[in-house]
């Protein structure tokens, strides 16, 4: 690997706004050449033919056919289906300081030795990990230049899929949903306070020693799902002498999970979100923008917002959640037509109704987890018998599943199935 293309300027992003921590709130970036990026897209495709199999099937970050939403259907599914069997449910959302910082080469390759790559792209690998040099850039400042001596470069075709090998090995007692370097561990406690989270977390930690990763126990937390009469209350996890803040939400993976299993913290986040940009659409209607360069804005910009993950979330809104939400597409509409006319302009622009659209999408998403070799498809009930569907008058691929409760009745996979 030519030493000037392993040559990085680093923009840092922040993670919020504003930022407030050097150490947390920015996101290194690492912007690298064109040519070093081609040449990673073709030693990558060499390496995935290899070993894309070998990843945790429970890794839905950074793999094709995989994503946020596959990640959070798994998980709720999980929580419902306990949660509908009366078992209580805890989950411990992990997060790792500076995770890709922190990458070890030597561990590294030494893992992806054993994945059984050819000798060539090893070496082609230590060479590209080897002596990179990098220097922050803000604005048109630039620092000197420093050689790393660790950790991945975010930003790189092949950074990712380094990461993903490193914590493929990251294995527990529980499930263990991995989202790239977010690991959330779900626990179904069947008798009372018979949790074993402290021992997972355990297991975590030996992990992480051994492979030079640090815990972040400010981000890290501890989550009870429990709709039982006599409800459960395990000791706290203790980790390095501090303990785990039990929390009752968590925003995971951009949707904000309640304990109650209801979505009224994520609407009002979405709207809140939303409604911020709607003032942005304002300023450019001032500034005689046309109709459609509006629309354009809105649908990118502001539905995106509000249609984000919907599969995980849609099935289970209440009337007024979902009302809060069409009006967001309604106060939208108003500003770009200057008409109070809702359902007529939506006829003009050929927008679909938030409540449409989200069911529409919803239903897609689940016609592609039920194409064969989905990673999702495992979680569907089996298939009907042809020879019982031909005495059906109504013939559906699935059966419907039935829940003791209206909240499992609404969930995604259920609301699907009906």
């Amino acid at each position: 690997m030519p030493n000037v293309w392993k040559m990085a300027n680093v923009v840092p992003i922040p993670k919020v706004r504003p930022p407030k921590s050097i150490q947390s709130d920015l996101r290194p970036i690492s912007l690298t050449s064109t040519l070093s990026k081609l040449l990673e897209s073709i030693i990558g495709q060499w390496m995935l033919t290899t070993i894309s199999e070998k990843f945790d099937n429970k890794q839905f970050g950074g793999l094709k056919g995989r994503s946020t939403t596959h990640a959070l259907v798994d998980i709720m599914h999980t929580c419902h289906e306990a949660s509908n069997k009366q078992c209580p449910v805890r989950a411990l959302f992990v997060d790792y300081s500076k995770a890709f910082e922190h990458v070890d080469h030597n561990v590294l390759v030494n893992k992806l030795s054993q994945l059984d790559l050819e000798p060539f792209i090893i070496k082609w690998i230590t060479s590209f990990l080897s002596r990179r040099q990098q220097r922050v850039k803000i604005g048109n400042v630039m620092s000197n230049w420093s050689t790393m001596i660790g950790g991945m470069p975010q930003g790189t075709w092949l950074g990712v899929y380094f990461f993903l090998v490193y914590i493929n090995d990251l294995k527990s007692s529980v499930t263990l949903f991995k989202f790239i370097d977010d690991i959330t561990a779900i626990e179904r406690i069947d008798k009372p306070c018979s949790s074993n989270m402290q021992s997972v977390a355990d297991e975590m930690i030996d992990w992480s020693n051994d492979n030079l990763m640090k815990f972040n126990i400010k981000k890290t937390k501890d989550m009870i799902i429990d709709f039982s009469l006599n409800k459960v209350s395990p000791a706290l996890i203790n980790v390095n002498g501090q303990s785990i803040q039990r929390v009752s939400s968590f925003r995971l993976l951009g949707v904000t999970v309640m304990n109650t299993l209801c979505w009224d913290e994520h609407v009002t986040s979405i709207c809140s979100k939303a409604s911020k940009r709607l003032y942005f659409l304002k300023l450019l209607k001032k500034s005689s923008l046309s109709s459609d360069d509006l629309l354009h804005y809105y649908k990118y910009v502001i539905r995106s917002v509000i249609e984000y993950a919907c599969p995980v979330w849609q099935s289970g809104l209440t009337n007024e959640q979902l009302d809060k939400l069409e009006n967001i597409q309604r106060r939208a509409i108003r500003i770009i037509s200057g008409s109070n006319d809702y359902e007529f302009n939506c006829v003009v622009y050929s927008i679909e109704l938030i409540s449409v659209r989200l069911d529409n999408l919803s239903r897609k998403f689940f016609t592609k987890i039920c194409r064969p070799g989905d990673c999702l498809r495992t979680i569907l009930p089996a298939e009907r018998d042809v020879t019982y569907t031909q005495r059906l008058r109504r013939v559906t691929k699935y059966p419907e599943i039935s829940g003791r409760t209206e909240r499992y009745i609404n969930t995604f996979i259920t609301y699907a199935l009906a």
